[in-house]
């Protein structure tokens, strides 16, 4: 059987730094883990439409800072920054003490393994082929600047009676090299005809991208 590890995660440590950053004791552990998915789920609930690429945690005694980066900050703040103080009365009932949102924009979006996935997500509720949407996600992202990437699709493609996988990718993406800059990404499709699409996206960035901001 193949033991699988979420690239993201083997790479912390490497080229990679953690998307929470605070400190518990074993007793409240558990406790602070549960608001740190709390807090994700409702900023990647309120950001999706913006391209949400990802959401990092700074926890303080008082306060809780959060830094979204996003490929439409517009869209994210929204007129005269109504959608960010919605969001934030929202998350402070959640943490039951202060929250600050700052957000970001993604330099590059098109080589981002979010952004890509959730756009082909997105594309696939909408009805639009799988295959055309690979192809032009895989394009734009070697325009971009990408080394090389890989783009895997599962599910009941054009309503088949079986689910099965589309593949496609170009260039290098060497997964098992924990100093290659891989970035990688996990979203889910839902449709009303053939139900869930699980989108894989892996880009393996140049190494002088290896900065938080991307």
């Amino acid at each position: 059987m193949g033991h699988k590890i979420n690239p993201n995660a083997i790479r912390i440590g490497v080229n990679k730094g953690w998307s929470s950053v605070w400190y518990a004791n074993k007793r409240d552990f558990s406790g602070e883990l549960g608001l740190d998915l709390k807090l994700k789920d409702a900023v990647r609930k309120a950001l999706n439409m913006s391209g949400l690429d990802s959401v990092k945690i700074y926890k303080y005694s008082n306060r809780v800072d959060i830094e979204a980066l996003v490929a439409r900050p517009g869209v994210a703040i929204g007129r005269a920054g109504a959608g960010i103080d919605e969001l934030q009365k929202k998350l402070k009932k959640i943490a039951k003490m202060d929250v600050e949102v700052k957000i970001k924009e993604v330099k590059k979006p098109d080589i981002s393994a979010r952004v890509i996935a959730r756009n082909i997500a997105d594309g696939i509720e909408r009805r639009q082929p799988s295959k055309l949407l690979i192809a032009a996600a895989k394009e734009k992202a070697m325009m971009a600047g990408a080394t090389g990437i890989k783009i895997q699709v599962g599910g009941r493609i054009n309503n088949a009676s079986q689910a099965r996988k589309q593949k496609d990718g170009a260039g290098p993406v060497p997964r098992q090299t924990l100093r290659a800059n891989i970035d990688y990404a996990l979203e889910v499709a839902q449709t009303a005809d053939a139900g869930l699409y699980g989108v894989k996206v892996w880009v393996y960035k140049p190494q002088e991208n290896t900065d938080e901001t991307k």
